[in-house]
């Protein structure tokens, strides 16, 4: 019988027993959880931290599994990071933290999320702290693969694999933990592929459902260059406003916050030192902003590439079942109208633009390249 804190991480069961044998004590100071995206990396490193810090072992309902979850215990920290990379000054105060002595728990634990975007400086800032930590100081780096981390540092932390849990799996807990109904959690599940954070998305949100709708019916859709046109710059608009959107919440916070950290009035003075901060802060908000919506631009793409997979899937006879089993009717359409070169040439576009974007194309330009060849 595991502990309740293990109950989200769905079809992680060799990973659940590695950590639950630390917590009983075969312990160590750094660890690096790698795994595909939806896998479960941060989910896995803060139920760590949650059932190292509780005297039950993950109990879910004491006074530190509770500020846990809150993500208000005073000896968990977590570090991510909405911009670009995580910086050599959050990777600073990050070892600061960790030389303090634990105030309530048992450790003082830091949760790199997003360790793969550390700066250089900011992993060597890390480096000496997590090759000789404190006492009763551990790590726990997040990462998508150990390649993603640099040598130094990920040979000196005890790696943790996750798997891309079985959709059916995902469909039980989206059902059974959050009283979804079961077909929704199924169709969520499959779409999601693997993604259980995406999948619980889709299944509470009408939204969503529509918003992928819609992207699924794009390809049946595209007649000629300018229908390709068309659906780039709204692919491209609507994850600049979708970022805008959660963006300006934040922007308005921080500005807030930076204003009364330095006394600034609406129409007072600023005091010297100010306008430095100012352009730091809104700097970082802007890498911010383009990081989500570049993030959301993924999402398009790994939707489409998920239905040309359906499509070739069909093409080929193979009888895999089918990720986007909802909108089969477009995709027995799509695959009489092309061959499977055709779509085999659509999934390398779709790649390739997803390889732009990651080199800092411009994202409409990207997504107008990809959409042209759709065509053939």
């Amino acid at each position: 019988m595991t502990a309740p804190v293990w109950d989200e991480l769905v079809g992680q069961d060799d990973v659940v027993a590695t950590l639950g044998s630390a917590v009983a004590g075969q312990m160590t100071h750094a660890w690096l959880f790698t795994g595909p995206p939806g896998s479960g990396r941060s989910n896995a490193a803060v139920a760590f931290a949650t059932a190292l810090q509780c005297e039950q072992g993950g109990c879910t309902t004491c006074h530190s599994c509770v500020t846990a979850a809150a993500g208000s215990h005073p000896d968990i920290a977590v570090i991510n990071t909405d911009g670009l990379s995580i910086g050599v000054d959050a990777a600073r105060d990050a070892v600061r933290r960790s030389a303090l002595h634990p105030s309530m728990g048992r450790y003082q634990i830091l949760v790199v999320e997003d360790a793969d975007r550390l700066t250089d400086q900011a992993a060597n800032a890390l480096l000496k702290s997590i090759e000789e930590p404190a006492p009763g100081t551990v790590w726990l780096l997040c990462a998508p693969a150990v390649e993603d981390v640099i040598m130094t540092i990920r040979s000196r932390c005890r790696p943790v694999l996750l798997r891309t849990p079985p959709a059916a799996a995902i469909a039980r807990l989206l059902h059974e933990r959050d009283g979804i109904e079961l077909d929704v959690a199924q169709r969520a599940a499959a779409a999601a592929q693997g993604h259980i954070g995406r999948a619980r998305g889709l299944a509470r949100d009408p939204e969503a459902r529509r918003r992928r709708a819609e992207i699924l019916a794009l390809p049946v859709g595209l007649r000629g260059l300018g229908d390709c046109l068309r659906a780039a710059q709204r692919i491209d608009q609507e994850a600049t406003a979708r970022a805008k959107e959660r963006c300006d919440v934040l922007d308005a916070r921080e500005l807030g916050n930076l204003q009364e950290s330095w006394g600034v009035e609406e129409r007072g003075r600023r005091p010297a030192g100010y306008a430095g901060a100012l352009s730091s802060l809104t700097k970082e908000q802007e890498r911010r902003r383009k990081r989500m919506a570049r993030d959301a631009i993924d999402g398009v793409l790994l939707d489409l590439l998920s239905f040309q997979r359906d499509v070739l899937a069909q093409q080929l006879g193979t009888g895999a079942a089918a990720i986007n089993a909802d909108v089969a009717d477009d995709i027995a359409t799509m695959a009489a109208r092309s061959t499977p070169e055709g779509t085999l040439a659509s999934i390398d576009a779709i790649v390739g633009c997803r390889e732009a974007l990651q080199a800092n194309a411009a994202p409409q330009l990207a997504l107008e390249h990809m959409m042209s060849r759709f065509l053939g």
